[in-house]
């Protein structure tokens, strides 16, 4: 079976090199607006989807010839993929155009007879030659590279996106059904299991929040546009940015030690930014970051032949006794604990993971 894979190594362009990114960044941003701005003309006066291609433009804006092809090609699909994602659900929301402002620049080109390859810790891309690449990792034999994301976030670092096909062996293995997990979202303690065990995660965001104020209070301070400006300006990205990737080195360890431990996990389908607006709980929801989490979950229990079952986010896990079944209509959400008619003592995100297994193995079954 054909699988992708994608690996995030740190870039170190010389000067010509980010040069050409930052042109590259803007020729894709361009191609990008223009071809929105043309199909959103053509629908207000014909009422259908124009099918352009950046080929018009590259003849009559001689510069676009200056960067990779293939990154405005890309910049195409990008547009389509988010119409395609609107018309599929309208929540999405509508394509916007980009901004140069925006604090995160990217553009994607493909790997086309060897035009992309990483020789002696450096990775060829077309237009750039050799870039400085920290490979911290060494990707596998019979991974074949298909198309390299070149991004720039807001601190000013650059880092490569490297997308690889190969043929994955997935085990075929008989799930053992007694060793199974149901995890029920915690807001403080990110998730609690039907073993009664929570994560504990390290609360990341909030932890920093002291460090982060200091140097915004700093930026807040200085004349907007100067040079101190925008060294403060990429210091206040920088701790996000370790914010971000901390808590996304604990979700990647935790993942695989629940992969490895179970052959099968349940997790309920929770609308994150719905709970982040309607309970008041934005900042503690964002900083756990369950979803992401689900995602890695998902993945690596697929590669060892194992199953995350999803179940309804209607099903009141939180409200039923597992003993008796009743539900009770009238539990709060600050109730931690609950009485049942039928005599039961329940702990509410104990009973809700426990809750969680059972829907997952009768879904199963």
């Amino acid at each position: 079976m054909k699988t992708n894979r994608a690996y995030r190594f740190r870039l170190y362009p010389d000067k010509e090199q980010q040069l050409l990114f930052a042109k590259t960044f803007g020729c894709v941003r361009f191609v990008y607006n223009r071809l929105l701005e043309e199909k959103l003309a053509y629908y207000n006066e014909n009422g259908k989807m124009l099918k352009n291609t950046p080929a018009h433009l590259k003849g009559k804006y001689e510069w676009l010839n200056e960067v990779d092809s293939l990154a405005l090609a890309n910049a195409q699909l990008h547009l389509q993929s988010a119409f395609r994602n609107f018309f599929r659900d309208k929540a999405v929301g509508f394509p916007k155009f980009k901004s140069k402002k925006h604090i995160r620049q990217s553009y994607t080109t493909n790997n086309q007879k060897g035009s992309i390859r990483i020789e002696g810790g450096r990775l060829k891309l077309p237009k750039s030659g050799f870039v400085r690449m920290k490979q911290h990792r060494e990707i596998p034999d019979g991974h074949t590279i298909k198309s390299v994301t070149v991004s720039r976030e807001a601190s000013g670092r650059y880092y490569a996106s490297i997308l690889t096909e190969y043929e994955a062996e997935v085990p075929e293995r008989a799930l053992d059904l007694e060793n199974s997990l149901g995890l029920d979202y915690s807001s403080p303690h990110f998730y609690t299991d039907s073993e009664n065990n929570s994560a504990d995660m390290p609360h990341f965001y909030r932890d920093a929040e002291r460090k982060l104020a200091k140097e915004q209070r700093k930026l807040s301070g200085m004349v907007k546009g100067s040079s101190n400006y925008q060294k403060q300006k990429a210091k206040v990205a920088l701790a996000h940015e370790k914010v971000r990737n901390s808590r996304l080195d604990w979700q990647h360890k935790e993942s695989k030690r629940l992969a490895d431990r179970y052959d099968l996990i349940c997790v309920e389908d929770i609308d994150y930014r719905r709970m982040a607006q309607d309970l008041h709980l934005a900042k503690a929801t964002y900083d756990n970051g369950f979803g992401r989490f689900r995602d890695l979950l998902a993945y690596k229990l697929a590669e060892k032949g194992k199953k995350l079952i999803v179940i309804d986010k209607w099903y009141p896990s939180s409200r039923e006794c597992r003993f008796c079944g009743r539900v009770n209509e009238d539990l709060q959400l600050g109730q931690r604990e609950w009485d049942c008619q039928c005599g039961a003592h329940l702990l509410r995100d104990h009973n809700a993971a426990i809750n969680i297994r059972n829907r997952g193995l009768a879904m199963l079954a």
